[in-house]
Formats: C-alpha cells, structure tokens, sequence
C-alpha cells in the first residue's frame, strides 16, 4: 500500500513540505474529510431543523394576517376589554385571559408536587420491575385522550371535589380568592355554587400534565453523577440526605423546565377545560365559586357560530396564547438543554 492510499484510508490530509522551511512536513493536518453517512444526517437534521421553524413561523404568520381586522379594529383594548361581542366591536380577551392563567397556575400547584414525588420514587426508590412498571404506567397516562379526563372531570371528580372546595372555603374564606360570595357579598354554601368552576379545570389539567413534568425531572434526577451519589453516601449520609444534597441540586433545571413545559401544555388545554367549566365573560377572583372561561375554550365554543369578523376576533386571541405559549416553551427547552449538560448543579 501506497503512502497516499494510506492517508486516503484513514481519510486526513497528507503532510505538506514547504520549499521554504523542510522541518515543515512535521506538521500535518488532522482534521478528518466527513464521511457520506455524517454529510447525510447532518442535511436531514439541518431540513427538520429549518423545517420546524418554517411550520413555526407560518403559523404565527397566519395567525397575525387572520387576525389583523380584528386587532385594528379593537387596538390595546383587546388586552384589557373583558366582554366579548365582535359584532358590536367590543370585545377583549382580558376575562378569557385572566381564567386561562388562573386554571393554568392551580394546575400547576396541583401537578408540580405529584410530578416531583413520581419522578423521586421513579429515579431514586423504586428498583427493577417495580421501576420499569411505573415508567410504563406514566407513559400510559400521558396517551389518555383529554376528553378522557374532561368526562372524568365532570361525571366523577367534580362531585367528590365539591364538598371539599366547601370546606376551604368555609375555613378561608377570610382570603379573597377563597370567597364564594353573591353580589351583596354574602357566602354561598349550597353545591351548585361551586360547580363548573376554575379549582375543578385547575385539578384536572393539573393531572394531565404530571406525565410531561415526571418524565422531564426524571430524566434530569438520572443524570446526577454516581460518584457524587457515592460519597454522599460513603459520608454517611441517608438516601434522603444524598436527595437533598445532591439529585435535587443537579436537577433543579430539570425541575423548572418540566414546570414550564407543563404550564406550557396547560395554557393551551382546550378540551378537558372547555366540558367542565360554566363559560362567564368577566374577571371572577373567586377560584372556587363558578365560572370561569380560557382563551382554548372560547374558541371551542364560538368558532362554528361566528362572522368572518368573529373570527378574525378568535384568531387575535389564539394568537396572543400562541405567542405565550411559545415564550414558555423557549424558556423551558433552555433550561432543560442547561440542565443536561449539568449546569445546574452547584
């Protein structure tokens, strides 16, 4: 074998002499020719990759042209408007606004602690079969439809859920988001009171989401190194005191992340929330008493009846979730990208 075919083979370039200076075939260049299969992947990563952001931003195009009549007509008080009548020109989003983010934020004091405790008992506790059976199980729910869930919600969850929300409501409803109340601010005790309300949304797009948020902290809490694992444990440490000190430092990026990603999902619930609640087009502060309304929902409800107008209202207000929802995205797939590479850990 020839030396050029040598080098050929192991596909860097042969040393180069230069005239000038002899001792200059010394250095030569390691820098390796990509193979066909690397130069192929790498053209069908880059086209998904550009691909997605093209599907990305023709949607948020489409939406902004659909909705431009609606938004030139309405202006900043689409944002602050709370009744929605298009064909009078007035309406806004603030009511649909508000009960989407407060739906959204229950679910998340609903999900964030179960997601936690199952992705701690996943990763840390739980051993062979009893793991791979709860890995299954997560996986499983994450596949049940959301209108699954929404009739769950309503014909089970709901009446077992009221008289709890009557009891905290009778101990703190001293606290204003607590109060169910009439207009002249007497409280309300009877059961049809606390129906169809934001707390029951809340509860069920919060179970819905814990398998988004478990597989992501579990996958954070796994790639806590072992040798850290090890001394804490070689320190004397207790399993709950490796936890503390190591796997939940080390995934606290995988934490937020899967929080984000969570509420990313719950913001845009469409289904489950639009068979549970009593839709209301003003800003209710009372989570527990009826009615309540989501940007996903009012969509739902109104796309079938509505004007061109209309719709160019509905596509203002799916444009403003969309925007939300991306954000929420971004920043959580930042973190989480942070946290894989351990950036997290202190």
């Amino acid at each position: 074998m020839s030396i050029s075919t040598l080098f050929d083979a192991l596909a860097v370039e042969p040393p180069t002499v230069d005239p000038a200076n002899p001792d200059s075939s010394a250095r030569r260049s390691l820098t390796a020719r990509p193979s066909a299969s690397d130069s192929v992947f790498r053209s069908v990563a880059f086209s998904a990759g550009c691909i997605t952001v093209a599907i990305m931003l023709a949607v948020g195009v489409f939406l902004s042209l659909r909705a431009s009549e609606a938004l030139g007509v309405a202006g900043f008080s689409f944002l602050s408007e709370q009744d929605w009548s298009p064909e009078s020109q007035k309406f806004g989003i603030a009511s649909v606004l508000f009960g989407t983010i407060t739906i959204a934020v229950i679910a998340m004091c609903v999900a964030v602690p179960l997601a936690l405790g199952t992705a701690l008992l996943i990763s840390e506790v739980a051993q062979g079969r009893m793991r791979s059976t709860l890995v299954t199980l997560v996986d499983l729910m994450a596949a049940v439809p959301s209108v699954v869930f929404g009739l769950w919600g309503v014909f089970f969850l709901q009446a077992n859920v009221i008289p709890v929300a009557a009891w905290i409501s009778a101990y703190f409803g001293w606290i204003p988001l607590f109060r169910v109340a009439d207009a002249s601010g007497q409280a309300l005790t009877e059961a049809s009171a606390f129906t169809s309300s934001a707390f029951i949304a809340g509860i069920v797009v919060g179970l819905m989401v814990v398998p988004t948020q478990t597989s992501v902290m579990r996958e954070a809490f796994s790639q806590a190194p072992i040798g850290e694992r090890e001394a804490a444990f070689a320190l004397g440490s207790t399993r709950w005191g490796m936890i503390q000190a190591v796997v939940l430092p080390f995934g606290r990026g995988g934490i937020i992340g899967g929080t984000m990603l969570g509420l990313g999902r719950a913001l845009g619930e469409t289904i489950a929330v639009y068979m549970i609640i009593s839709p209301i087009f003003t800003i209710n502060w009372e989570v527990l008493k009826t009615g309540t309304n989501s940007v996903s929902a009012l969509i739902a409800l109104r796309y079938g009846e509505s004007s061109s107008f209309g719709l160019s209202a509905l596509m203002a207000a799916g444009l403003v979730l969309f925007l939300i929802t991306l954000v929420i995205n971004f920043t959580a797939s930042s973190i989480v990208a942070r946290s894989r590479s351990g950036a997290e850990s202190d």
